[in-house]
């Protein structure tokens, strides 16, 4: 495991960050921290266990996200889910969705940062593992500075060991989520007091970070940075993470090595009855920049979805791409 376990993590992305995606996204780094989706406790409480917090070893380090804003439910949630192996609980304080506020959790919560520390303090009694919170600079007509503050305070003092801020407000009314993604401006420049004020405690900071290139610049101020859209759109971004933000030796993969390396698991999951385009799904922008990345998306796309598909329309997908020359010239170096 990383020796700075949020200095890049790949954000929990709901209908996205399945276990096949978390199990794909591992074979391009090693270190990244992975989230799942966030999963409410009433699901985990009363729903398929299995269904919701299964995963691969391969995983890890894997992180799951609660929502839910009652602590006994959380406290009780996050033993079930330490049981299940994760390596740290986050708590979702950020989501803006209808749903998720028709539950009285996800971002609404930043109205309430006392009870979102008695959330936090109760996990903490509960379970050994690491509590994390994921939350927003503020919501609606909230003054973020201070509301970030507060939250953060709150949270820290009751135990919590990392602090995710999406450096942007969430409007719960009159925008949808995918609206929200854009609207309002980001703020970096308020996490980074929170950082400066907060020197001891690891902060990362979340949104509209879409580059390498932008993510180094971010850890000059911040102890973490967290991507989602942009590594789930362009996974192959991930294959550079190790060796650039975390100083390691990575694998010497290119894009084709890394799905040769993922057809092990993509055929243990046939096995076992799970469609071909479940896990390939999550591939399809694998060979963005390359010849044939077009071929290849329609490939998986059409062909992945027919019944019995295997591994075989992923071997016939490969056959589409070819590397840029410059690409090809580098990896060869």
């Amino acid at each position: 495991m990383p020796t700075q376990p949020h200095r890049f993590s790949v954000a929990p992305m709901m209908d996205w960050t399945d276990r096949h995606c978390r199990a794909f996204h591992r074979v391009l780094s090693q270190q990244a921290r992975l989230y799942t989706e966030m999963v409410t406790t009433g699901a985990i409480l009363h729903g398929n266990r299995e269904r919701l917090l299964g995963f691969d070893a391969v995983e890890h380090p894997v992180a799951v996200q609660l929502g839910g804003s009652d602590p006994a439910a959380l406290a009780a949630a996050a033993r079930i889910c330490a049981d299940w192996g994760y390596a740290e609980i986050n708590l979702n304080v950020g989501c803006p969705s209808d749903r998720v506020q028709n539950g009285a959790f996800g971002a609404c919560l930043m109205r309430e940062p006392d009870l979102v520390a008695d959330c936090v303090a109760a996990m903490k009694a509960a379970v050994p593992l690491p509590i994390t919170v994921k939350c927003r600079i503020g919501v609606d007509d909230q003054d973020p500075e201070v509301a970030l503050n507060a939250m953060a305070d709150a949270v820290i003092a009751a135990g919590a060991d990392a602090l995710i801020v999406h450096a942007r407000k969430a409007w719960l009314k009159g925008l949808s989520p995918k609206e929200n993604r854009d609207v309002p401006p980001l703020d970096y420049p308020l996490v980074y007091r929170l950082k400066q004020r907060l020197p001891a405690v690891p902060i990362s900071i979340n949104g509209g970070i879409a580059t390498l290139e932008a993510a180094e610049a971010q850890l000059a101020h911040v102890d973490g940075v967290m991507i989602g859209r942009a590594a789930y759109s362009d996974p192959s971004l991930l294959l550079s993470v190790d060796r650039r933000i975390f100083g390691a030796t990575p694998p010497d993969l290119d894009r084709r090595d890394a799905v040769e390396r993922f057809m092990p698991y993509v055929e243990a999951r046939l096995t076992e009855g799970v469609p071909l385009h479940a896990m390939t799904r999550h591939m399809l922008g694998l060979f963005n920049t390359w010849s044939g990345a077009r071929a290849w998306r329609r490939h998986l796309a059409t062909e992945g979805v027919k019944a019995g598909a295997g591994v075989a329309v992923l071997r016939d997908a490969l056959r589409h791409v070819r590397a840029p020359q410059v690409e090809s010239e580098a990896v060869a170096a």
